[in-house]
């Protein structure tokens, strides 16, 4: 079931990004909503570690995303952007990855969700919710092809069985992101994925925090109690307080946090466990 959004959502959505250009099904349309997106509208999990699966449903991810100016993990940034580019009349495909970015020699399973889109002249690849290492361009399905994006460049490979690959380049090494092929995901395809890694006692989500968000020249990202930023140099800070750790998500990374009395204990409980790590 394609699905797309109002044409007051949508106004919304360009709002919540700042994007004021074309609504045409073209590359340039695209790749300038791909810029924008990451940089406005972080990836974080906070959700799953308040012992919540997030709702894949498109309201309650336009809800969350748009209107509460909040974040997200791959389904949902993925699921909200493949409804605005199926607004405006690009044509989509779902499709789902085995994560390689902790262990390039690993066949996980399929837990993160991304886009093919058609325009007239090419087929892309649409990535805006991989946590650190987020496109923040579309990439042509152009085997070996080195493509630069306003961060780093990437290059996707053809492997076995009509896998592809998708590779990064840091310094003068290539390391794998993700594998993947082009078999159609359905929702209840996301739903099992998102239950995953969302309730499995031993998932990256259910133990730390991970926020990032793109802005131009540089990569922030905090996992736990560790801000990062990366550009042309590289940065570190450890965050002492769960009070300046709701600084850095509402200031860094533009989150819009509830005043809630769980957020604030699982911010002292991620500092306090970070920190007692380090000891």
């Amino acid at each position: 079931m394609i699905q797309t959004v109002s044409p007051a959502q949508l106004a919304a959505y360009f709002d919540r990004i700042g994007y004021t250009g074309p609504r045409e099904a073209s590359g340039e349309t695209l790749a300038a909503l791909h810029r924008l997106h990451p940089q406005a509208i972080p990836f974080e999990n906070i959700d799953t570690l308040l012992g919540l699966t997030p709702r894949l449903d498109l309201e309650s991810v336009f809800a969350k995303l748009v209107s509460a100016r909040r974040g997200g993990y791959c389904f949902e940034h993925n699921l909200l952007f493949r409804a605005v580019l199926e607004t405006i009349g690009f044509e989509t495909t779902g499709l789902a990855a085995r994560v390689l970015w902790a262990d390039p020699d690993a066949m996980l399973p399929r837990t993160h969700m991304m886009l093919l889109v058609e325009t007239p002249d090419e087929t892309w690849l649409a990535d805006v919710g991989f946590g650190s290492m987020t496109l923040t361009a579309p990439l042509v399905f152009d085997n070996g092809r080195e493509q630069a994006t306003p961060h780093e460049t990437f290059r996707l490979d053809l492997i076995e069985r009509g896998d592809f690959k998708l590779l990064v380049k840091l310094g003068d090494t290539w390391k794998p992101v993700y594998r993947f092929d082009l078999e159609p995901q359905v929702p209840s395809d996301y739903d099992m994925a998102n239950h995953y890694v969302s309730t499995l006692p031993d998932s990256v989500f259910v133990n730390h925090l991970i926020v990032g968000r793109v802005v131009p020249g540089q990569r922030q990202t905090l996992f736990d109690r560790t801000l990062t930023r990366r550009g042309k140099a590289e940065e570190h800070r450890d965050i002492a307080t769960a009070a300046e750790a709701r600084d850095a998500l509402e200031d860094t990374f533009g989150l819009s946090l509830p005043a809630d009395a769980k957020v604030g204990k699982l911010l002292e409980r991620l500092v306090a466990r970070s920190a007692s790590a380090t000891t």
